[in-house]
């Protein structure tokens, strides 16, 4: 993608600048997990045994709203129930792992692809509900790691009025330390974007009132899935 390479040609120049070759070496890696295994770590809040239980009790007080489920079989179920619960159509545009699921099954029209903000020819509005899953999420603030990729495109987290967010069980972690530390294990670099959503989206820019919605979902429903 365009941005990744201008991205590589930004810290190249820095890297020539500091009289480093152009592409990071082994060593190089060696040396920064050495340092941060090294480095002092601060005090963490406790949560509890049972992260699904403190991810979703944080998650609600930042005003997202949560489910649960037993299987992955078992999210349009879910999904359906909440878009009927709010009178949403049932339609939405989905991370590219979710578009095998039984939505059809269901009744609810899913296209694997990043949403579109303008109305189309066939609805009036543009894409109004994302479906994504998550890298993982973190019990201690209620939060979603999301990391954007060709098939984990962030737009679909941010652009749409509602964000519906599959987040297996065994993904959840305790904390921001812990959350880094499994993506450092399981992808050794950091992607193009790494997005953290704590709830929808929200200011207080005029006269210190919160209002949600104003640079993103309005609403952010969670699918807890048991066996994911």
């Amino acid at each position: 993608m365009e941005t990744n390479a201008a991205r590589d040609r930004i810290f190249a120049r820095i890297r020539a600048a500091q009289g480093r070759g152009a592409k990071v070496t082994e060593g190089e890696r060696e040396a920064v997990a050495d340092y941060l295994n090294r480095h002092p770590q601060g005090p963490r809040p406790a949560v509890g045994q049972n992260l699904a239980e403190a991810f979703s009790e944080q998650a609600q007080k930042m005003a997202s709203t949560v489910d649960r489920v037993a299987t992955l079989a078992d999210v349009p179920g879910a999904v359906l129930r909440y878009l009927d619960g709010l009178n949403l159509a049932r339609r939405a545009v989905a991370w590219t792992a979710l578009g095998a699921l039984p939505w059809a099954a269901q009744g609810i029209e899913v296209e694997c692809r990043p949403p579109l903000r303008e109305p189309q020819a066939d609805r009036e509005h543009g894409d109004l509900v994302g479906i994504t899953g998550c890298f993982v999420a973190i019990a201690e603030t209620g939060s979603l790691m999301l990391l954007s990729g060709p098939d984990t495109f962030a737009s679909a987290a941010l652009l749409p009025e509602t964000h519906i967010a599959v987040v297996p069980v065994s993904r959840i972690v305790a904390n921001m330390e812990e959350a880094f530390a499994r993506m450092r294990a399981e992808h050794g670099q950091l992607p193009r974007a790494t997005n953290i959503i704590s709830g929808p989206s929200r200011t207080g820019d005029i006269e210190q009132t919160i209002v949600l919605g104003a640079h993103g979902p309005y609403r952010v429903h969670v699918v807890l899935v048991e066996q994911g």
